[in-house]
C-alpha cells in the first residue's frame, strides 16, 4: 500500500498514467477514490496523483487541528515526496479551497488549476449549510449525519432515481467515516476559509466549474470565484448537484480534460456547448438529465 510519510502523519496515495503531473484533490470526504470516474479521461496525458486527506480513508487519522493551510501543505509534502516540483491541479469543494491556498501562497508550484464547486467568500447560506452538518453530527450522531448528506450533495432527480445505489454509498460511508472529532475539525476548517478579494492578486491559469443545481455550493459562489480570479474560465454544467464530477462524469471530464490539455499544449480552449458562462434555472427532471 503506497504511503507517503509527512510531518506528524502519513498519506495514502496512488499514481496513475504517465505525462505531465496532475494532482486531483477531493472534498470533505477526503478520499482519492472520489476521482475514479476521471482517471480514464486523464491518464493518457497526465501522471495523475490522488490521495486520501490526512484524517480520512487509508491515511493517518491524526487528532490535530485541521485547516485549509495544513491540508495544502500536506499536498505539497506529497508532491515533494514524489519528486514533483510543478504540477497541474484540480480540486473539488474542499479541494478547491486547497487549490486557492496554493494559488495564493505557492503559485510557482502550479502550472494550472481547476476549481470545482468551490467558494471564495462565505455568506449566510454557506454558514447555515455547514453549521447544520456540524450540528447533525454533534446532536444526531454519524447515522443522522450520513443520512442527511444526500440532501446536500445530490440533486433530487438523482436521489429519486437511485435509491438502492444511495443506500450502498451511505453504508460504505458509515463504515469509513472518520472519528467525529476529526470530521468536526475538518468542517471547522471549511467554515474559516474566506479569502475573498485576496484572490485578485493570483496569476495561476484557472478554470472554475460548478453545476446549476448544486445545493451546497450554489453557482453564485462560482460566479464570484470566477470574477475574482484574473483571466479565469468558467463552465456551468446543467445538472449533477454538488457531486457533479461523479454523477455527470462524461460531461465533467470533457470540460476538465479539455481545459487541462489546452493549458498543457498552450492552445485556446473551446467550452463545450452544454456548459455555460452564466447561470439560470434549467428546470431539468430526472429523465431529461440522462442526456445533456
Amino acid at each position: 500500500m503506497p504511503i507517503m510519510p509527512i510531518r506528524d502523519g502519513a498519506l495514502y496515495y496512488e499514481v496513475h498514467g504517465t505525462g505531465a503531473p496532475l494532482l486531483l484533490v477531493s472534498g470533505l470526504g477526503g478520499v482519492g477514490s472520489f476521482w475514479a470516474p476521471q482517471l480514464p479521461a486523464l491518464t493518457q496525458d497526465f501522471r495523475v496523483v490522488i490521495h486520501d486527506h490526512r484524517g480520512t480513508g487509508k491515511s493517518s487519522r491524526d487528532t490535530i487541528t485541521y485547516a485549509i493551510a495544513q491540508m495544502a501543505e500536506d499536498v505539497l509534502a506529497l508532491a515533494d515526496g514524489l519528486g514533483i516540483e510543478t504540477f497541474h491541479f484540480a480540486g473539488h469543494s474542499t479541494g478547491s479551497a486547497i487549490g486557492q491556498y496554493l494559488m495564493l501562497h505557492h503559485p510557482k508550484r502550479l502550472a494550472a488549476a481547476v476549481l470545482s464547486s468551490g467558494w471564495a467568500r462565505k455568506d449566510p447560506w454557506f454558514d447555515r449549510c455547514f453549521a447544520a452538518r456540524e450540528q447533525l453530527l454533534q446532536l444526531g450522531g454519524p447515522e443522522a449525519y450520513v443520512r442527511a448528506q444526500a440532501l446536500f450533495l445530490y440533486p433530487p432527480w438523482w436521489v429519486s432515481a437511485n435509491a438502492p445505489e444511495l443506500d450502498r454509498l451511505e453504508a460504505a460511508q458509515r463504515a469509513s467515516l472518520p472519528p467525529a472529532a476529526i470530521l468536526l475539525s475538518r468542517i471547522a476548517a471549511l467554515m474559516e476559509w474566506d479569502p475573498g478579494d485576496a484572490l485578485t492578486a493570483t496569476s495561476t491559469p484557472a478554470l472554475v466549474v460548478c453545476a446549476d443545481d448544486d445545493h451546497l455550493t450554489p453557482p453564485h459562489f462560482s460566479l464570484e470565484l470566477h470574477r475574482l480570479l484574473p483571466g479565469s474560465g468558467l463552465a456551468i454544467l446543467p445538472t449533477g448537484g454538488h457531486f457533479n464530477p461523479t454523477l455527470c462524469a462524461a460531461e465533467f471530464n470533457q470540460v476538465l480534460a479539455g481545459w487541462l490539455l489546452a493549458q498543457l499544449n498552450q492552445r485556446p480552449w473551446s467550452r463545450p456547448a452544454f456548459a455555460r458562462q452564466d447561470t439560470r434555472a434549467v428546470g431539468m427532471n430526472k429523465k431529461a438529465s440522462a442526456s445533456f
